[in-house]
């Protein structure tokens, strides 16, 4: 009796060992390794940098400042209403990524944050880059500036861009003669407003995805 009772008593702990393994493999966050990271990627820093004071404009009119990099997650992409197809491909992997991480549910307290910078200020106005970010999501920014405070503000995050005059163009009813080349990197901020790091082209929305998922994880 005493071996039948300590095989059953080992055959249930098992079982509770195996239930128990299965929860925590289908509840818990899906997160990579650096090894993993790098490979899709996504490059972190060894120390996230502090960014400097700067003000730009946000959609509505806002000052768009330090303050608004705080606690959340920022994935901030530069780049421009005309711009063909990198930015819209960029911005709609952004906008998935959040729809995976939330679907339909109340954002108000969601700590991602997509940001558009637009690297063509002349005509990007604020209403314009608000309409354009926020067709990805509802919930996305768009940010403007002059361009001595954006080119101050990219430089801090490893960006770059440059006019390029272009042959004349129709780009929605208007006529383009130049385009904007610029560093394709979505950047990451972090919750207290440093430069974490970034994901290189081609982005993925379920790159974005588990970046996220990984360092809010273990930040």
């Amino acid at each position: 009796m005493t071996t039948i009772r300590s095989t059953v008593v080992l055959c249930c702990a098992f079982i509770s060992i195996v239930l128990v393994m299965f929860v925590v493999s289908v509840t818990r966050t899906p997160q990579l390794s650096d090894e993993e990271l790098r490979a899709a990627g996504v490059f972190l820093l060894p120390t996230p940098r502090e960014i400097a004071d700067f003000s730009l404009l946000g959609q509505d009119g806002y000052a768009f400042t330090n303050e608004a990099l705080q606690d959340k997650w920022s994935f901030i992409f530069f780049g421009f209403t005309h711009c063909p197809d990198v930015c819209p491909t960029s911005m709609a992997a952004m906008g998935q990524a959040e729809r995976g991480l939330y679907g339909d549910q109340e954002m108000a307290e969601a700590d991602f944050q997509g940001v558009l910078v637009s690297v063509d200020p002349k005509r990007d106005t604020p209403a314009r880059l608000g309409d354009y970010a926020r067709a990805f999501s509802p919930r996305f920014l768009g940010v403007s500036g002059l361009d001595d405070e954006l080119a101050a503000f990219a430089r801090q995050l490893n960006v770059a861009f440059v006019e390029v005059a272009t042959e004349p163009v129709d780009f929605g009813g208007e006529t383009a003669d130049y385009t904007v080349d610029h560093t394709g990197n979505i950047v990451i901020v972090n919750p207290r407003g440093h430069y974490h790091g970034f994901i290189k082209l081609p982005h993925k929305s379920d790159t974005i995805r588990l970046t996220y998922q990984t360092l809010a994880a273990q930040f």
